[in-house]
């Protein structure tokens, strides 16, 4: 049989495998089987490719996969759900840097008789892949606290942020030109390392989701790039199904949240307006409840909205919020969970968390679907969500969050707000829904407050 036959219809039945995986990841019901599909996709191409490429030796590669199957496990075992934002902007910036330091060795085992084809490709690798990787451990470091959350802007950002990407293009087209000079491919690698840092130092941290969404496509550009310079088919599709399914959710995020991609994409948004960052952040009017009063609230409830967030994350609440749903529902109560695209600074983290709790896809509603139903409910179960449910963001145009869709919980009956203090979220401003009238503020972790919610409400 002939073998560039057999490794081409591997390349083909893999490349179906990535499609199928993506399509099954867009539904909560079969993202499961589709991150199967596409990992087995995964593993027939690296199995071909590494027949394709006929290796020698294989000592280094059976190295590197015990290696990174090590740090695979140890970070799918003890890596919290509460960090997976983080754990995926370093995924997208390692991807980013794998993709660059391929297209260099490239570059190196070839130069100086490198094609202009194969140097364009690696020069444009480079300069996205080690922009996504120094742009992703920064978004990293925000979300870990490492680095201010809050935007860090100075004068003449943008123009600065101009000059050097009109520097790497020059550069690289002076690369094209005169391939013998090694130096000024150095060069464009270290600007783009300083603009992948430049460009996403000035966007908070109520925005980071958007940028780490953003960055995994560019993790797919610069590895559909690679695939060029290898001449690689599946690299090429993989990476350019990343590419695009990652603009694509960039778009969608920046509907949700009220924001421009093209903002994003070229860092000039997060100023906050200095006037509202010195307005009192004090609460001075905040009522406080216990689960007996909770309880005494939704026992007479005909509909109880809850709204989950980061601070269900954080405790691992998903299971006590569950059997909640369930002694209401024997109470005649309907219940229904309001989800917002980004609660737990991630599209999908609420979703997925409930889901491993069994709650009923049905009873999963959008923030399109929900938001008109507010005012119809009895009591809003607020789970540790902040920002989402923040009114600023609806009329303080000097606020971070201003124009993001939020929530409405401010309209139902009555707000139940589980948090442990009133610290802010991660945007790091006040939020009014907890001075309101009808709004109670149960001060407690959040899954011993709804363990002890459900007690009441059993007695």
């Amino acid at each position: 049989m002939n073998m560039d036959l057999v490794i081409h219809s591997v390349y083909i039945v893999a490349a179906i495998l990535f499609i199928m995986g993506l399509k099954n990841l867009s539904k909560v019901k079969t993202a499961r089987r589709g991150n199967l599909l596409a990992a087995l996709g995964m593993l027939l191409a690296v199995a071909i490719t590494l027949l394709d490429q006929q290796v020698l030796n294989y000592q280094w590669i059976l190295i590197g996969i015990v290696v990174g199957a090590f740090i695979g496990t140890l970070f799918a075992s003890l890596v919290q759900m509460t960090a997976m934002p983080q754990l995926v902007a370093l995924f997208n910036g390692f991807g980013g840097l794998a993709s660059s330091l391929v297209a260099c060795s490239e570059l190196l085992r070839t130069w100086p008789s490198t094609g202009t084809f194969v140097l364009v490709s690696v020069v444009i690798s480079t300069f996205i892949g080690i922009l996504t990787f120094t742009g992703s451990l920064i978004a990293f470091g925000k979300l870990q606290s490492l680095v201010k959350q809050q935007p860090i802007t100075y004068v003449l950002q943008k123009t600065l942020n101009l000059l050097i990407f009109i520097a790497i293009v020059v550069l690289s087209v002076w690369i094209s030109i005169s391939p013998t000079n090694l130096n000024l491919y150095w060069v464009v690698a270290g600007l783009s390392a300083l603009l992948g840092i430049l460009l996403v130092l000035p966007i908070g941290g109520a925005d980071m989701p958007v940028v780490i969404s953003l960055l995994n496509s560019y993790s797919g550009v610069a590895a559909a790039m690679t695939g060029f310079v290898l001449m690689n088919n599946v690299l090429i599709v993989a990476g350019s199904l990343v590419g695009a399914a990652g603009l694509i959710l960039t778009q969608i995020m920046c509907k949700a949240m009220n924001r421009s991609l093209t903002n994003v994409a070229f860092g000039t948004f997060g100023k906050v307006d200095p006037s509202a960052e010195k307005k009192d952040q004090e609460y001075t009017q905040v009522k406080s409840c216990g689960a007996e009063e909770v309880a005494m609230m939704m026992d007479g409830a005909q509909l109880v909205v809850i709204v989950p967030g980061y601070g269900m994350a954080v405790a691992r609440a998903q299971h006590a919020v569950r059997e909640l749903e369930k002694i209401l529902e024997d109470k005649g109560v309907v219940v229904k969970y309001a989800i917002h695209p980004v609660a737990g600074r991630m599209p999908g983290h609420m979703n997925v968390l409930l889901a491993e709790a069994d709650v009923p896809y049905d009873k999963l509603y959008e923030m399109d679907q929900i938001n008109s139903e507010f005012d119809q409910a009895d009591v809003a179960l607020v789970i540790g969500a902040n920002d989402v449910t923040n009114p600023v963001a609806r009329n303080e145009k000097g606020s971070p969050i201003y124009g993001m869709p939020i929530l409405n919980v401010d309209k139902a009956k009555s707000v139940v707000v589980i948090k442990r203090s009133l610290s802010p979220g991660f945007a790091g401003i006040k939020n009014p829904l907890f001075e309101d009238d009808k709004t109670y503020l149960f001060y407690s972790d959040a899954k011993k407050a709804i363990e002890e919610v459900s007690q009441e409400l059993k007695s």
